[in-house]
């Protein structure tokens, strides 16, 4: 199971990409998207200003 990001508050800031240490998150028409190879490591989660990503 990969991180989720809710759409709905993500911002499109990429700080989640830039932040990624296996590069799986993406932007996709400005949001972000988390691959399948996502490790859950939870780096993104805290990084996130939005709020938006999870595990």
């Amino acid at each position: 199971m990969a991180a989720k990001v809710d759409p709905e508050k993500c911002c499109g800031c990429e700080t989640c990409v830039n932040t990624c240490p296996v590069g799986t998150i993406a932007m996709q028409d400005g949001k972000a998207v988390v691959g399948a190879d996502c490790v859950e490591c939870g780096a993104c989660v805290g990084e996130c200003p939005a709020q938006a990503i999870s595990l």
